[in-house]
């Protein structure tokens, strides 16, 4: 019985990956233009690199950094700053000890 649970679990399981995948299909022409604006930000995939992480968030970090440049795409966050309450105007008219 255990054996029969196990196993429609893991059908469960395989089977809902199964469309996380189908939801986002990557084109092989959208691949290649990744890697040729990798390789222009300075990232070579030939040379055999002991930073092999570093060097290609580097080159990604670049290629970002120049998409954000154009003017096109997602809006930059919005600039929030908090911490401390807005300073008021003190106005002599607005003292408690006004007209007394």
């Amino acid at each position: 019985m255990k054996s029969l649970v196990y196993a429609v679990a893991a059908a469960t399981a395989l089977s809902a990956s199964f469309g996380a995948f189908a939801q986002s299909t990557v084109t092989r022409a959208q691949v290649r233009n990744e890697l040729v604006q990798l390789e222009q930000a300075g990232y070579k995939p030939s040379q055999a690199s002991p930073h092999y992480p570093a060097d290609i968030l580097a080159a990604q970090a670049r290629v970002n950094a120049q998409a954000d440049n154009s003017g096109y795409g997602v809006q930059p966050a919005p600039v929030v700053q908090g911490g401390a309450p807005a300073a008021k105007v003190q106005n002599p008219r607005d003292s408690v000890y006004f007209g007394h």
